[in-house]
């Protein structure tokens, strides 16, 4: 795929949950529940057709191995050796893969979402939000530098605060979404921190500067200047010459794991989760299930030859991934809401991803990714269904004997129940 194909295919996945989230928010009110209903599905199942596009492009090139960067615009340029940041985007298998899941399972719970908010006054302010959630892990993944990366991840915390409270009459879910943000924003200072970590030490010998006129050359333009754009190939390339066990790299990868930890709710950052099942259904399927919290996994796989290069790093990944996962499960053993059993045990199967990524097995990681975004979206949504069914009543021990009453639903449960065991 050459990069002008890239840039199109990326711009435009990123274009359409962006032009729903605009349409559902500011005309949706006027046009009504059908409008609504229509722009905010599909334009997440135009996003989905173009990922889909994407994804034979890159299975059909180099055996499915070809990295693409491409820059759909130049944001902010100071002239050479200064400031320079451009809107750049990588397709490889690991954004591909990680769009799949975004807008293909974000498509499926968007058709759930038009009869599970059938009767919710607000809506068109809720496929708003999330569609602009969906554009936001987008951006998220297929950041090619650091500013965009911090900026989707700020954004799909942005997101992730405005569905958890999405009901903000109701003040359990005005606390529990600022409980969700503040915690993330500790992840989102470390991933900032580690982000200028890199920006000062990440770049080759300055080259040498003349002054001119008898002047005293400014430090900045002895600077070369493709530090400041934080690429990631080229941070990449750099680090691979500071060797393996590189003070710097693993007090990055730290870093950068705080990060994935407060995103991905593992301990000690993980007491976002359960509360953030004050919000609606859908949302617990889509960002604590399918995609958001998962993006702590993405980090760490996206960043990768840097914690190849960290070992001790990636063994405090792989002991509060593990640790996470028992814990978390123990726990779910104990609750009686039935959102929150399926929020412990998200975190308890996040857990195992942390841990896969941690020792290496990134494959691994992102297979059990993609397998639990299904089955665990499977459950969420069953869920909700059962919650409707007894009139919001969430504490399980009043319910019983639904499965006569309610088969395709416990079928689904079933299934999904079978496949979190690992069948």
């Amino acid at each position: 795929m050459n990069a002008s194909t890239a840039a199109l295919l990326a711009g435009l996945v990123l274009l359409f949950p962006l032009a729903g989230s605009a349409l559902c928010g500011l005309i949706g009110p006027v046009l009504g529940r059908r409008f609504v209903n229509l722009a905010g599905t599909l334009s997440i199942g135009a996003a989905f057709a173009v990922t889909l596009v994407i994804f034979v492009q890159v299975l059909g090139a180099a055996s499915g191995h070809q990295s693409t960067t491409a820059t759909l615009w130049n944001w902010l340029d100071l002239g050479p050796g200064n400031l320079n940041v451009s809107v750049d985007v990588t397709i490889d298998q690991l954004s591909v893969l990680m769009l799949l899941v975004i807008t293909g399972v974000g498509l499926l719970i968007h058709v759930y979402s038009v009869g599970y908010m059938e009767h919710d006054p607000g809506a068109a302010r809720f496929f708003s939000y999330m569609n602009f959630f969906i554009f936001s892990m987008a951006l998220l993944v297929l950041a090619a530098n650091m500013v965009i990366l911090i900026i989707g991840w700020a954004a799909v915390a942005l997101s992730s605060y405005l569905l958890i409270g999405f009901w903000y009459e109701r003040e359990s879910a005005v606390l529990a979404a600022r409980k969700a943000f503040i915690t993330q924003v500790i992840g989102d200072v470390a991933l900032v921190i580690a982000a200028l970590l890199i920006f000062v030490n990440l770049t080759t010998a300055p080259p040498a500067c003349i002054p001119a006129h008898g002047t005293v050359c400014p430090l900045i333009l002895a600077v070369p200047q493709h530090l400041y754009t934080l690429s990631l190939p080229q941070i990449f390339a750099h680090a691979s010459s500071l060797g393996v066990g590189s003070p710097l790299i693993t007090l990055i990868c730290i870093l950068l794991a705080v990060g994935a930890f407060a995103k991905s709710a593992q301990f000690p950052l993980h007491t976002w989760l359960p509360d953030a099942m004050e919000g609606p259904t859908p949302v617990s399927a889509l960002i604590h299930a399918a995609t958001m919290v998962t993006a702590g996994v993405y980090l760490i796989a996206r960043f990768h030859s840097l914690f190849d290069l960290a070992p001790i790093a990636s063994g405090m990944v792989a002991c509060v991934g593990m640790g996470t996962a028992v814990m978390a499960g123990f726990i779910a053993l104990s609750q009686v809401d039935i959102k929150r059993v399926i929020a412990y045990s998200t975190m308890s199967q996040i857990g195992l991803m942390i841990f896969a990524v941690g020792i290496g097995a990134y494959a691994a990681g992102m297979y059990q990714f993609l397998l639990h975004a299904f089955f665990k979206a499977l459950l969420f949504l069953a869920a909700g269904n059962v919650i409707h069914a007894v009139h919001d009543e969430q504490d399980i021990r009043e319910m019983g004997g639904l499965d006569s009453r309610m088969r395709v639903t416990a079928w689904c449960f079933l299934v999904g129940s079978l496949a979190l065991a690992g069948f």
